[in-house]
Formats: structure tokens, sequence, C-alpha cells
């Protein structure tokens, strides 16, 4: 049971403490928790956060979270009235649930490589895009930690209709530069045009083909896989997912 970007600028790190960690408890230790800062101006305004101190907000928020699953007291409070307090229910994972980092972005992946935490990027960022933020966040980690695990966000559709393929194709690619105007043009509408460069669409031989050139030019060692796709009736997505899984 994972999140993509669960954004801790905008809320408060004791609640999300808390909340993991019953997560955590009821699904028996099974959450991965995907980190992120948030980048929409409107999101910060509606939460009275200043986005130049995103990064920092983060890190406190990270590390008191992180001390509060250690089952630490932690002062709160102001003069007289500060107190320690305990987080309760404790998550199952020790020490904590398995935590990723989304990031965009040389300081964001400088963030995570320092904090030694895996690095989630964004699912329209083409694989040459990834080879080189990996390289940043490789660079980044501290001296003598390992490379941690090396997940990659990708939309996948397996289909062994040739029409349905360049349906689907032609849907996916309209909808990626469609989310690249709607948002801070990230990613540019040039680099969207060549859906193979970002997305994995073609019969389970190709699939498997696309999956293994993610292993060998970054290493991934986990799929996400954005199954839902635009111009595909629901039973075409379920023949997708279960033909995805037998791979």
């Amino acid at each position: 049971m994972g999140t993509t970007s669960y954004l801790l600028p905008v809320r408060n790190p004791f609640q999300a403490a808390e909340e993991v960690a019953v997560l955590d408890r009821l699904s028996n230790g099974r959450v991965i928790l995907g980190l992120g800062r948030g980048f929409r101006p409107a999101l910060f305004a509606a939460f009275g956060v200043d986005p130049r101190t995103k990064r920092q907000q983060f890190a406190r928020s990270l590390d008191l979270m992180l001390r509060a699953w250690a089952g630490e007291a932690i002062e709160v409070g102001e003069g007289d009235a500060r107190r320690p307090i305990r987080l309760a229910p404790l998550p199952v994972q020790k020490p904590h649930p398995e935590l990723w980092v989304a990031a965009f972005g040389p300081l964001a992946l400088k963030q995570a490589g320092e904090l030694g935490l895996p690095y989630l990027s964004s699912p329209l960022e083409t694989i040459d895009r990834l080879v080189r933020n990996h390289q940043l966040h490789r660079d980044a980690l501290p001296e003598g930690v390992p490379r941690p695990i090396v997940p990659v966000m990708r939309t996948v559709f397996v289909s062994d209709n040739p029409q349905t393929r360049a349906r689907v194709t032609s849907a996916l690619t309209a909808q990626a530069i469609r989310m690249a105007r709607a948002g801070s043009r990230l990613v540019p509408e040039e680099e969207l045009a060549r859906i193979e460069t970002w997305a994995i669409v073609g019969n389970q031989d190709e699939v498997r083909a696309g999956l293994d050139r993610y292993r060998e030019r970054i290493g991934m060692t986990h799929v996400i896989a954005r199954c839902g796709v635009p111009e595909a009736a629901r039973g075409e997505i379920e023949d997708s997912i279960r033909l995805l899984a037998q791979l």
C-alpha cells in the first residue's frame, strides 16, 4: 500500500506520523510511504506555506516523524505549557515504514540522496532524463551508504491488438501534453511526443523488453505501473493488468 507524493510541508508532522502509523498497523506493515514537497503555488497558498521554505519544512517534518515513530518523547508547546508527548500506536515496521522520496530537479534529487532514501521520479520523465537524475541522486548519497532501491513509475499498457495499442498510444500522448500544459511545464512538450521514452505500450514481449531496458539503464528494482489509460475500455485495462501480472 503506497503513496507517490505525500506532501509534508502542508501537513502537521505529528498528525501525519500518527495516520501513517495507524495505516501500517491496519495493513500489518505493508505501507510504502512516498514523500514529496509539492510545487504548485496554489497548494502552498491554500495552506499558508511559503514555498521558498518547502525543503526546510520537509526536512523538519521528516525528522520529527522519524523520532515519533521511534517512540521518542518529543517536547511540544511553549514556555510553561511545554510537555513531552509520545506517538501511539507505533508502526509495525521497524524503525519505520519504508520511505521513498518524490523528486524533480537537482535540489530535490540532492536532498533525497543526502537522506539516503530511494528517489521516485515523475511518470512523464523520459528514460534519458532518469539516467541523468539517478546519477545526481547517487552522487549525493553519503559516503559509505549503499545505493537504495530504484523504483520507477511508468504508464504501462499491454495488448495483443495493434489497433488497441495505436488508439491508446495516441490518447496517452495527448493526455501527457495536456498535463504538461496544465502544470508547471516541468517536462517539455517535445520530449513527450515519443511515447516510448516515457511509457511502455505493446504486446507482452514488447513490454518485457521495455521493462528490461529500465533495469539495464538505471538499475530499476521496482516498477509502479500506471494502468488507467484514456480511450481504453474497462475490459481492455483489466486484460492489460492480467497480462502485465503474467510477466
